[in-house]
């Protein structure tokens, strides 16, 4: 806890300009994969990233890739909104609470963040590590999309398929690991980057 509430602000800022940077760069692979889209734009806003994310990149690829990746009328990603709105507040729900139960495993304070800081949310820093693994979750639901339609309800179905997310198979150092392994890596590494063992996060990579 005392590394972690150490941390200097040139840490946290460049760790933050790591997170978002793979998020991107996640972001743009889901779009290619999923909607054929050309994502030049995507790769060179994740190269331009700066510490602390300063020119807020983050902003705008994330409206670049929802104008792509979902062409349903009328959505906007907004928690209030239409379908699927709903597949991905219910999935990022099972993502934070992977993420918040490996930070604590890590030996870290799930609730200060190195970016989101809000008194009101005890998940500030799963907020912010769970970022990079968005695009899973964002891959999952534009699959169920395909395969049932824009107009989806949370049925107990619906919910069964998006309970998976902790053991999607994604790639994290070189290596194929079920998500909830990769996050578990991801907080461990976090922690090493506190006590300056190391620079990097190890984030999972499309």
């Amino acid at each position: 806890f005392r590394q972690q509430l150490d941390a200097s602000l040139p840490l946290t800022k460049q760790l933050w300009q790591q997170t978002i940077r793979i998020k991107i760069e996640n972001q743009a692979a889901v779009l290619k994969k999923c909607a054929g889209e050309e994502v030049k734009c995507m790769a060179i806003w994740a190269a331009d990233v700066k510490s602390g994310d300063s020119d807020n990149l983050e902003a705008r690829a994330a409206a670049y890739y929802w104008k792509n990746l979902f062409k349903i009328k009328g959505f906007t990603r907004d928690r209030e909104g239409i379908s699927p709105n709903n597949l991905l507040n219910y999935g990022y729900a099972i993502l934070r609470a992977v993420v918040a139960r490996g930070l604590v495993a890590s030996g870290l304070l799930p609730t200060l963040g190195i970016h989101h800081h809000n008194r009101y949310n005890a998940y500030c820093l799963a907020d912010d590590i769970m970022e990079p693994y968005r695009p899973y979750v964002d891959e999952l639901v534009f699959n169920l999309v395909k395969l049932y339609g824009a107009n989806l309800e949370l049925t107990k179905e619906i919910k069964s398929r998006l309970l998976v997310i902790p053991t999607l198979d994604v790639r994290i150092n070189g290596k194929r690991s079920p998500l909830m392994v990769a996050v578990a890596q991801t907080t461990a590494s976090l922690y090493k980057c506190f006590c300056g063992e190391i620079r990097r996060i190890s984030y999972p990579e499309r």
